[in-house]
C-alpha cells in the first residue's frame, strides 16, 4: 500500500511542502486496494501546485522486470532490470542550461531524471514481470486529461512511486482535483491489455486495421518534387495487390507552418493533383504536417507573431523543435490560431482530397505548463483540437505523448525515426541529414536500433490504443548502410509488431526477389506476440505466432545478426 505522500505547492509566492492527507494547503482522499488507486485533492486555499507523489515499498529481485513506457512516441521504451541503466541526454548536453534545453526539447529531461542504475520511470501505464514468465501486473491511468501520470521505480532501494506531473496547476479554495484513477490488473499479456485499454480506458477498435505502402521521407527528406512522387507511385505497380496507402511527407510546402503555400517549383500542378493521382492507383492518399510548428523563416511567423508560444521565464518565443533551422510553436488557446489550424485541415482533407494526415512534432505544444494547466491537460486539449479539425478522416500521430491520443488517433508511431544507417559509420555517401540522424543526442532522435526496441516492446498497443506504426523498413541498396540480413530483420519485426508498414524506396528499381520481400512484409497476416525479452545485453528473443505457426526470432541488436532466414 502507498503510505508516503510528498507534495510541493505555492500559496501566493510562498513555497510549502505537505506530506500528509490533511494539511495547510489541501485535504486528500486516497482510496486504494488490490485493484485500484484513486486520489482526489481538495484545495483549502488558492494554491499553485508544483509536485505530488505517493510511495510504497516493493521488493525487486534480479529476475524482476519493469516496463517503462517512454514520455512520447519516439522515446525509448522497453523492460528494465535492476542491473540496467537508462541514459537520457548525452553528457555534452549538460554543459549549460541552454544546451540541455535545446537538446532535450523532444523529451522530459527538464522535469525528470535519467542515468542511475536501477531507476526508471514510465508514462500513463507500466507493468511488472518476472523474466521468462508471461504473467504481468499492470498499473495504468484511466486518462491523462488532468496531467501526465508517472510510474517510477528504484529497484536498488525497493521503492515504487506514482506521481502526477502537476507543475503549473492552479487551484482555487474549495476546488477538487482528481490526481489518480489507476487500475491494477494481473494476468496474461493479452488479457491484461484488453482489460486496460478496452474496459478501463474505454478505447474502441481503431478505424485502421492495416496499412501498407509508401512515405517519401526516408529516401529524399525534403528534396521531393512532383516527378519523384509520381515515379515512386508508379514504382509500386508490381506490388499493388498489397499496397493501400501512399503518403507525401515533408517538402511540398514553402515552409513548415505555411501548409497551404505549396512550393510551385516542386509541385507545379498542386497537391490536389497529387492526391488525385494516388487515388487513380486505388490507394488512400496521405500527407504529412506538423500542425503546431512554424518554421522561424515562415510567412506565418512574420504575419502572426502573436499566435506563438512564449517561455514562462522570459517571455521570448519558444522553440518547439530544432528542425528546419528552428521552429516556434503555435498556441492552441489563441482563437485565431485555432481557426487557422482548422482551415488548414479543411483545405487539405476536403479541397485537396487527402484521406489521412500524419501529424508530427505534437509534443511541442506541452513543453511548458501554462494558463494554470498541466502539460498533460494541454496535450489532451491539442489532440482534441486535431480530432475536431479532421472529423472522421484518418489521423496518424507522431512525436506525441501516447497517453494523450490513446483511443483518439486512428494510428500512431510507436518508435523514433528509423535511421538510414543500422549503426553510425563514416563510410558511404551520406547526406547531412543521415549523418546527424546517426549521432545519439537523446532517447528520441533517429535510431534504427531504438526503433526496433520500441516496436517490439510496444507491440501490445496495436489494435487497442490505435494501429501501430513502427516506422519504415528498407529494401533498397543505394543511399543506405544496411546488410541484406539487417533489412529483412527490420522488415519482419515491423510486420509482426505493427500494422502501418511503410517503405521510402523506389520499388520500380527492385528486382523480382525484392518485390517478393516487399509483398511478404506488406501482406496482412494473423500475428500474435507471445513473449519478447532481452536474453542478453544486446540480444532480443521474440516468440510469436504467424497464421497459426509458432516461430522464434533471435537477433543481436548491435550487429543485426539473426536467424531471420529460418523465420521467413
Amino acid at each position: 500500500m502507498f503510505e508516503k505522500i510528498r507534495s510541493e505547492f505555492l500559496i501566493g509566492k510562498v513555497p510549502v511542502k505537505q506530506n500528509c492527507l490533511d494539511g495547510r494547503g489541501f485535504a486528500l482522499e486516497l482510496k486504494q486496494d488490490d485493484k485500484s488507486i484513486k486520489a482526489v485533492l481538495k484545495a483549502k486555499c488558492n494554491i499553485e501546485m508544483k509536485s505530488f507523489e505517493i510511495e510504497c515499498e516493493k521488493d525487486f529481485d534480479d529476475d524482476d522486470l519493469f516496463f517503462a513506457n517512454g514520455y512520447q512516441a519516439w522515446t525509448t521504451t522497453r523492460e528494465f532490470s535492476k542491473k540496467d541503466k537508462f541514459d537520457g541526454l548525452i553528457k555534452a548536453a549538460n554543459i549549460n542550461k541552454f544546451l540541455k534545453h535545446f537538446a532535450g526539447l523532444s523529451g522530459d529531461y527538464h522535469f525528470e531524471s535519467y542515468g542511475e542504475e536501477g531507476k526508471f520511470h514510465a508514462y500513463t501505464y507500466c507493468y511488472f514481470r518476472e523474466k521468462g514468465e508471461k504473467e504481468i501486473k499492470l498499473y495504468g491511468s484511466r486518462s491523462e486529461r488532468n496531467g501526465f501520470t508517472i510510474f517510477a521505480v528504484d529497484m536498488k532501494d525497493d521503492k515504487f512511486i506514482i506521481r502526477k506531473d502537476i507543475d503549473g496547476l492552479s487551484l482555487k479554495a474549495g476546488q477538487e482535483y482528481e490526481l489518480f484513477d489507476i487500475a491494477i490488473i494481473e494476468g496474461g499479456m493479452d488479457e491484461v491489455m484488453d482489460k486496460y485499454f478496452f474496459d478501463f480506458v474505454g478505447c474502441k477498435k481503431p478505424a485502421i486495421d492495416h496499412l501498407s505502402g509508401y512515405t517519401s521521407w526516408y529516401n529524399y527528406f525534403q528534396d521531393i518534387n512532383e516527378d519523384i512522387i509520381l515515379r515512386d507511385l508508379n514504382g509500386l505497380d508490381r506490388a499493388s495487390d498489397e499496397v493501400n496507402i501512399f503518403q507525401v511527407d515533408d517538402g511540398y510546402q514553402q515552409a513548415v507552418g505555411d501548409w497551404l503555400l505549396t512550393d510551385a517549383s516542386k509541385f507545379p500542378r498542386g497537391m490536389k493533383f497529387i492526391a488525385d493521382e494516388i487515388h487513380n492507383k486505388g490507394y488512400k492518399a496521405g500527407i504529412w504536417l506538423a500542425p503546431f510548428s512554424a518554421q522561424v523563416s515562415s510567412q506565418l511567423v512574420k504575419d502572426h507573431p502573436d499566435w506563438l508560444l512564449t517561455h514562462n521565464r522570459n517571455g521570448k518565443k519558444m522553440l518547439g523543435c530544432q528542425g528546419w533551422g528552428g521552429a516556434y510553436t503555435i498556441d492552441i488557446y489563441n482563437p485565431e490560431a485555432r481557426e487557422y489550424i482548422k482551415h488548414v485541415f479543411d483545405v487539405v482533407l476536403n479541397e485537396w482530397g487527402f484521406d489521412m494526415v500524419k501529424l508530427d512534432f505534437l509534443y511541442s505544444q506541452c513543453i511548458e505548463p501554462r494558463n494554470g494547466k498541466t502539460r498533460g491537460e494541454i496535450m489532451c486539449d491539442g489532440v482534441d483540437l486535431l480530432r475536431e479539425a479532421c472529423g472522421d478522416k484518418w489521423i496518424l500521430g507522431c512525436g506525441v505523448p501516447i497517453g494523450a491520443c490513446m483511443g483518439i488517433f486512428d494510428a500512431c508511431r510507436i518508435s523514433c525515426d528509423a535511421s538510414k544507417n543500422w549503426k553510425f559509420t563514416l563510410a558511404g555517401n551520406l547526406s547531412v541529414n543521415a549523418l546527424v540522424s546517426s549521432i545519439r543526442i537523446n532517447c528520441e532522435n533517429p535510431s534504427s536500433q531504438n526503433a526496433i526496441i520500441n516496436t517490439i516492446f510496444r507491440n501490445h498497443l496495436d489494435g487497442r490504443a490505435f494501429c501501430n506504426d513502427p516506422d519504415v523498413f528498407f529494401l533498397r541498396d543505394i543511399n543506405i548502410n544496411y546488410t541484406m540480413e539487417q533489412k529483412l530483420l527490420h522488415g519482419k519485426i515491423n510486420s509482426v509488431c505493427g500494422n502501418v508498414l511503410f517503405v521510402s524506396d523506389n520499388a520500380g528499381d527492385f528486382d523480382e526477389e525484392r518485390i517478393g520481400y516487399l509483398k511478404e512484409f506488406f501482406r496482412d497476416k494473423d500475428y500474435k506476440v507471445q513473449l519478447a525479452e532481452f536474453v542478453s545485453d544486446d540480444s532480443i528473443q521474440l516468440d510469436f505466432v504467424e497464421n497459426g505457426e509458432e516461430k522464434t526470432l533471435i537477433f543481436n541488436l548491435k550487429t543485426g545478426e539473426s536467424n531471420i532466414y529460418d523465420v521467413l
